[in-house]
C-alpha cells in the first residue's frame, strides 16, 4: 500500500486528498490521460455532476484495464470551466473516492477544455505491484 504523506508539521488537508504519497520502488505504473463526461456509448453527460461521475467511472475503467482499482491511485488533477460547478464535482469525487485514504490531489479552474461543451476533466496516476 503506498504511504499518505500528511505531516503534523503543516497543516492537514483541506478536503479529500492526501498532501503527498510515497510509492515503494519497482511498481508498475498507468498514467490515465484526462478524461471527460463521455459514456461508453459515446454521448457526453449533462451537467457537471453527470461528466464527473462519468469521467471518474472512465478513469477506473482504464485502471481496471491495466489490473488497477482505486486504490493504487497516486495522484489525480481536475480540471473544471467554472469555479461555480465546485461542489458538484467533489459530490461525484466522493462518490467514486469515499476515502479514508486519498490520493494526492490539484483541483485546477481553467478558462475552457478541448470543446466548449467539455465541464470536467481527471487525469490519473496510479501505481501497484507488477
Amino acid at each position: 500500500m503506498h504511504e499518505r504523506l500528511n505531516p503534523p508539521t503543516m497543516a492537514p488537508p483541506l478536503g479529500a486528498y492526501s498532501h503527498g504519497i510515497a510509492v515503494e520502488k519497482g511498481l508498475r505504473w498507468i498514467f490515465v490521460s484526462g478524461q471527460l463526461g463521455i459514456a461508453p456509448d459515446g454521448t457526453l453527460a449533462e451537467g457537471a455532476e453527470a461528466q464527473a461521475d462519468h469521467a471518474w467511472s472512465n478513469v477506473f475503467r482504464v485502471l481496471a484495464s491495466g489490473g488497477m482499482t482505486e486504490a493504487d491511485l497516486v495522484k489525480v488533477t481536475t480540471f473544471v470551466v467554472d469555479r461555480d460547478l465546485i461542489p458538484a464535482v467533489r459530490t461525484a469525487r466522493l462518490k467514486h473516492l469515499p476515502g479514508p485514504d486519498f490520493p494526492a490531489s490539484t483541483f485546477v479552474i481553467v478558462a475552457g477544455l478541448a470543446r466548449p461543451e467539455f465541464l470536467v476533466e481527471i487525469e490519473a496516476v496510479a501505481a501497484r505491484a507488477a
